[in-house]
């Protein structure tokens, strides 16, 4: 904490403009787009902060930038859902997902984790599935099996009965259970009903699930660190 919570005081200044300015949906702009990506840049600086030769020598933490890099679009893309791009947003995260499902890796495999993940994607897709239509039907299905997929490869990370757990694990876990909460609040409020404080939700879960994310890339410096030091 020491260590890494300077550099995400930008971030955290950032999130704050954010909510105090609380730009309207309704009046998409350029600016607004800027206000809502702002968190996240402050998250690519962050990783930069720790150098281009750690994020070109250790793949995970390059994935989860790139990975930040196309959520950025897919929010910038978001705000003019409205003008029906609302769908290349989709685009957007669903590489993201891929990006950092690649970045957590396959190894341990878990299958009980990816199967308690299955069950509680395909109740969520069961229950939205009533409510969709046209192109949707099936983009839904593809989005929710990435983020679902992505969700099972953080949790398989964290292994707390062998004890063999680290914070940035566990970091990258809730990132992703966050994640999952912000969309499943998208999907509900855009498909089905309208989510009180729904934006709140939306964007607490979302900023704090990008941080957490962002926070697990320094896992291989942390594991260097305690090679050095052994």
């Amino acid at each position: 904490v020491k260590s890494e919570g300077p550099k995400l005081v930008p971030f955290f200044k950032a999130t704050c403009v954010y909510f105090v300015l609380w730009l309207p949906t309704s009046s998409p702009s350029w600016f607004s787009a800027l206000i809502k990506c702002l968190p996240i840049f402050c998250l690519w600086v962050f990783l930069l902060a720790h150098g281009i030769n750690f994020l070109v020598s250790h793949r995970s933490a390059s994935r989860i930038l790139a990975g930040l890099i196309f959520s950025a679009v897919g929010d910038a893309f978001l705000i003019w859902q409205e003008q029906g791009y609302f769908i290349h947003g989709l685009l957007m995260f669903g590489i993201t997902h891929i990006l950092y499902s690649s970045a957590f890796g396959m190894k341990p495999l878990d299958l009980k984790a990816g199967l308690l993940m299955g069950i509680v994607s395909s109740s969520c897709y069961a229950f939205l599935y009533s409510y969709l239509s046209g192109p949707f039907t099936y983009l839904v299905a593809v989005y929710i099996a990435l983020i679902g997929f992505m969700g099972w490869r953080a949790m398989a990370g964290v292994q707390l009965c062998n004890d063999l757990w680290t914070w940035t694990k566990l970091s990258a876990c809730v990132g992703a259970m966050l994640f999952m909460v912000s969309d499943l609040t998208i999907a509900l409020n855009e498909f089905c009903f309208p989510v009180p404080y729904s934006r709140f939700i939306i964007m607490a879960t979302y900023y704090a699930a990008q941080m957490l994310i962002a926070l697990s890339a320094v896992e291989t410096r942390d594991e260097e660190d305690f090679r050095k030091r052994s």
